[in-house]
């Protein structure tokens, strides 16, 4: 895909850097030329200096042939014009970061996907596209903890057992089960588990390998 990321702040930079670690072809637009220059040095030419408000800025950046494009600035304003532009010119997604919860309304009501500020947030949502991701990581915690979202696979090693029956690394916890159909439901010991069902799991960190393992299976390897 080709990704579009309107802002090099933190969440930016770490959003493009991800990005091009999976293989997605993207370019970063950050208005003053000192960060820009600072984001260049670490990512390459993947840079253009810019207000990506503007939309001769956003022309300028291909924004006609981005697949996504993902308005990360530190102001909501300018991520709503950005992603209004985006859709003018027929951008079929826009995901916007937004830093007052109080607009998410508003930005729904335009037909904007939002996310939290958090960078692993914005980029679970542009992953949940993409049909090899089977963990994804949803939201950082306190204490070092995680909330990832696994999907069990065809070969996973626990298909048909129950929850009880499944050995999570210490301090991990399945606290929902949505099956294929998309019907959420909240586990007990007694829940069998079915390939195809995506299992929202708190877990440490550190355990998100072992975690990995137990669930999806050694074969089917995903850098989270």
């Amino acid at each position: 895909m080709y990704i579009l990321i309107a802002g090099g702040g933190k969440v930016g930079f770490h959003l493009a850097e991800e990005l091009l670690r999976e293989h997605h072809e993207v370019l970063v637009i950050e208005r003053e030329s000192a960060r820009a220059a600072q984001v260049r040095e670490e990512l390459g030419g993947n840079v253009m200096v810019g207000d990506s408000c503007e939309a001769t800025t956003l022309d300028a950046g291909g924004v006609s042939r981005a697949d996504l494009v993902a308005a990360v600035t530190g102001d909501d304003e300018d991520n709503l014009v950005i992603c209004d532009i985006a859709h003018y010119r027929g951008v079929g997604r826009t995901i916007a970061r937004i830093n007052n919860p109080k607009n998410e309304l508003l930005f729904s009501k335009r037909g904007i996907e939002t996310t939290i500020s958090a960078t692993q947030a914005v980029l679970a949502q542009i992953e949940q596209e993409l049909p090899t991701q089977q963990m994804i990581p949803l939201l950082q915690l306190h204490s070092g903890l995680e909330l990832v979202e696994i999907k069990l696979p065809e070969t996973s090693p626990v298909a048909g057992r129950s929850v009880r029956e499944v050995l999570l690394p210490a301090e991990s916890l399945i606290s929902l089960i949505v099956d294929p159909g998309g019907v959420p439901r909240m586990p007990s010991g007694d829940t069998r588990l079915s390939a195809g069902d995506a299992l929202v799991i708190v877990s440490r960190k550190e355990s998100l390998g072992i975690l990995k393992e137990q669930l999806i299976g050694s074969t089917h390897g995903l850098d989270t």
